[in-house]
């Protein structure tokens, strides 16, 4: 059999539930106001980015990635002066 044929009939189930929190009371869901509360999962301060456990990409400049696609651009408070 050929390994790149073998390599297309497998099959990756889906995530019926895109959360991965686990948490005990359960992480804010992606949807939530306070999505960024949600605890991480992968932190890479290196490279800006951080994926919370209700599977929101969280980078430093407080900009987000939702699981659904949608971005939301950074807010980042205003200094007071």
């Amino acid at each position: 059999m050929n390994h790149a044929s073998s390599r297309s009939e497998q099959t990756t189930p889906q995530r019926k539930n895109a959360s991965m929190c686990q948490h005990q009371p359960a992480c804010p869901s992606s949807e939530s106001a306070d999505r960024e509360a949600a605890r991480p999962v992968a932190n890479h301060p290196e490279q800006g980015w951080s994926l919370l456990c209700n599977g929101v990409l969280l980078f430093e400049d407080t900009g987000e990635l939702l699981p659904d696609g949608q971005i939301i651009a950074p807010h980042r408070p205003l200094a007071v002066a």
